[in-house]
């Protein structure tokens, strides 16, 4: 009789954990916003306005947010056949 090697058990995720892709966009989104952050810092430390700055942030924040919407949709989308 022929031998299957079983899978092992899945690791139990934490509750409200969120699946590898999501994760990982909502990582690439929290280094973006701090980045946004450092850019407004940065800024004003050059001699920048603060209202410049703050703008320029603003700027990065609706970047973010739109590159976020597309990370998370394309995370959606990949299952595990899309892994090549």
């Amino acid at each position: 009789m022929p031998v299957h090697p079983q899978r092992p058990p899945a690791a139990p995720s934490a509750p409200g954990a969120e699946p590898g892709p999501v994760r990982a966009a909502g990582e690439t989104v929290r280094w973006a916003a701090f980045g946004c952050a450092l850019v407004a810092v940065g800024a004003v430390v050059a001699g920048t306005s603060p209202g410049g700055a703050v703008a320029a942030a603003l700027c990065l924040v609706a970047v973010t947010g739109a590159c976020r919407r597309v990370l998370l949709r394309r995370a959606e989308r990949s299952g595990p056949a899309d892994k090549g």
